[in-house]
């Protein structure tokens, strides 16, 4: 591949990424907007929360996977995307909780403790995280699928995928690290949601149990690998250009991969886990070349 080609494709996979985030943010006003019922402070702080400058990765994985399968993003597949969003949103504000990760940052802005209160914030992580759900019921066309996407969404978000990771990262800090218990945090904390957007992509699309396996499979390794470059950004990036505190793994004592193997061969393992991924969409031909952008994205993304 010649630079200039490469660096074509970096475009044209900012520029897809931007409308996908563009769609994201739309649906996601729009399911608040129809909810006038959610009213005063709590509606601030979920607004708030949601319009904080995000990527909307996960979002766009949803709607990239829609299209890969059937050519195109369906309906439902911007209401899952937005569920997604949701439910990231509300682990982060939660996540930067005094009693979590005690961040005054996210996103570039106050996080939503410092911009309204603790319990503010901790009700408007609540009000996103049962609205996600709500939204999957009431505006997904077909009631099947509706009901594979919420199983799919809690499974990972819940006691055995994201909060079971959430809890071993707690658990953990301080104590001497090992790769097992490591990847056992990063699997259930990152990867496991990756995996779920990946996989409601295809449900929206009507894609078959071989077919949404493999995009699990991908979602995982994307997952993975989006965690392990997350682990030496921390180490390696600023606050200013993060838009979180920087350094703040070491500071907590937390498990992470430089810690325990280095940053060399972290760099290592992340470079191994995106060929992983590119290699599991093969069997989707040319309709996944924006997937195999995107797992590349993530390894050399800054921030």
């Amino acid at each position: 591949m010649t630079a200039q080609h490469d660096g074509t494709c970096r475009a044209d996979f900012a520029t897809s990424l931007a409308e996908k985030a563009q769609i994201v943010n739309a649906t996601l006003e729009e399911m608040i907007a129809k909810r006038p019922e959610i009213r005063n402070t709590i509606r601030d702080a979920m607004l708030y929360a949601i319009r904080t400058p995000g990527k909307r990765v996960r979002g766009g994985l949803v709607l990239w996977c829609c299209q890969v399968i059937c050519g195109r993003i369906r309906p439902d597949a911007k209401i899952a995307a937005a569920a997604v969003e949701m439910v990231h949103t509300y682990s982060l504000v939660h996540d930067d909780l005094p009693a979590m990760d005690n961040d005054d940052m996210r996103r570039g802005q106050p996080s939503c403790h410092k911009a309204f209160d603790e319990a503010t914030a901790i009700l408007a992580g609540d009000g996103l995280l049962t609205l996600a759900f709500e939204i999957l019921a009431r505006e997904v066309s077909d009631s099947p699928a509706a009901t594979k996407l919420i199983r799919t969404l809690a499974e990972a978000a819940g006691p055995a995928g994201m909060i079971a990771g959430q809890m071993t990262d707690l658990e953990s800090e301080n104590l001497p690290g090992s790769l097992t218990v490591l990847q056992q945090i990063h699997v259930n904390k990152t990867a496991e949601m990756f995996a779920a957007a990946a996989a409601m992509g295809g449900i929206c699309a009507g894609a078959d149990d071989e077919q949404i396996g493999g995009l699990v499979k991908y979602g995982l390794k994307i997952g993975l690998g989006f965690q392990v470059a997350d682990d030496i950004l921390d180490v390696s990036g600023t606050s200013e250009h993060l838009g979180k505190t920087a350094g703040k793994d070491a500071k907590q004592g937390k498990i992470t991969y430089p810690g325990v193997l280095g940053m060399e061969e972290s760099r290592r393992i992340a470079e191994q886990l995106t060929a992983e991924a590119i290699e599991t969409l093969e069997p989707f031909g040319a309709a996944a070349e924006v997937l195999r952008q995107l797992a590349g994205a993530l390894l050399d993304r800054t921030r």
